[in-house]
């Protein structure tokens, strides 16, 4: 066992995680991160953030995670790829096993964030990367002047939406109850329907995504109870998040019933020395702004762990 013993372990390196190590390492607080996919999460993915205070024209999200990522650094904090499959509590230190290896901590914010849902019908797991997608930013240019297919309703689904159409020839947007995005969002929509570059298809669920010669050629949906098919180029996800915290099996760490980390305002779990914020927390709003409060109040809350060991 390695028995170096960190001051404080980061699991996830999305913006709660880097706004924490910014805060900590200021403080001289030994401070790693591990990432297992993308440092800067979801919003480094996102095409552009447009509610971010002190940005009035908005900013890429892969911009704003950068620079998150050089002012952390800046200050100490060190990002390694990882993956996170356990943590066990021993009292004034905690163990944390990343890609096999066991390591020493006295303290662990978990800072993991949400994932993108899945609709789980046929061909939706057989074509990912090659026809079916979750995130528009990266894959949205190599659909210019194609027909595609958005599944969703909610603020991502049409934000999504309304970039791609920026390369597709045309979008079909498949909701399956009505759309429930913000009055502003819905507002832009309604512009690209008038236009002709996006067709609503309201009370439609997807049944099925079908490839041929392995290439996606189409969907079958029930539309108000009637089977229709929806010819497509490719097919785009935007079905929710989901927390992941599934590697806390068994870590004793409380959970509420749809998985995301329960705490108190000051981001502590119910056990001493584990903390947890952004949209991995239970009651998170899902904003980045939120995210970034969050892991300044982690951060403190740490301190005076820390501290009073």
């Amino acid at each position: 066992m390695n028995e170096i013993i960190q001051d404080l372990i980061i699991i996830g390196a999305g913006p709660s995680a880097l706004t924490a190590a910014v805060y900590t390492t200021r403080e001289d607080i030994s401070t790693i991160l591990f990432e297992k996919s993308t440092v800067g999460g979801l919003a480094a993915i996102t095409d552009k953030v447009d509610n971010y205070p002190g940005f009035p024209e908005g900013i890429e999200g892969y911009v704003l995670a950068e620079q998150l990522e050089k002012q952390a650094k800046r200050f100490g904090a060190v990002i390694e790829f990882g993956e996170v499959s356990a943590i066990r509590n021993e009292g004034d230190i905690k163990i944390v096993t990343v890609d096999g290896k066991e390591l020493k901590s006295s303290a662990v914010l978990i800072a993991t964030g949400c994932s993108y849902g899945k609709i789980n019908v046929p061909g939706e797991a057989e074509y990912y990367g090659k026809g079916v997608h979750y995130c528009a930013t990266c894959d949205g240019a190599f659909y210019k002047d194609k027909r595609l297919v958005v599944v969703g309703g909610g603020n991502s689904a049409i934000q999504e939406a309304i970039f791609l159409s920026s390369f597709a020839s045309h979008i079909d947007l498949l909701v399956r109850s009505t759309v429930k995005a913000s009055d502003v969002l819905q507002k832009k929509l309604n512009k690209y329907v008038e236009l002709g570059k996006i067709t609503v298809h309201l009370e439609t669920s997807t049944d099925e995504i079908v490839a041929a010669d392995g290439r996606v050629t189409h969907t079958h949906v029930t539309k108000k109870g009637e089977k229709k098919k929806i010819e497509t180029d490719g097919v785009f996800i935007f079905a929710g998040l989901k927390p992941n915290t599934s590697f806390l099996s068994g870590s004793g760490i409380e959970l509420d019933d749809v998985g995301f980390i329960k705490t108190d305002s000051k981001m502590n779990t119910n056990i001493k020395g584990i903390f947890a914020s952004g949209d991995v927390r239970s009651g998170a709003t899902m904003q980045i702004a939120c995210a970034v409060g969050e892991g300044a109040t982690a951060a403190h809350s740490i301190r005076k762990y820390l501290q009073d060991l």
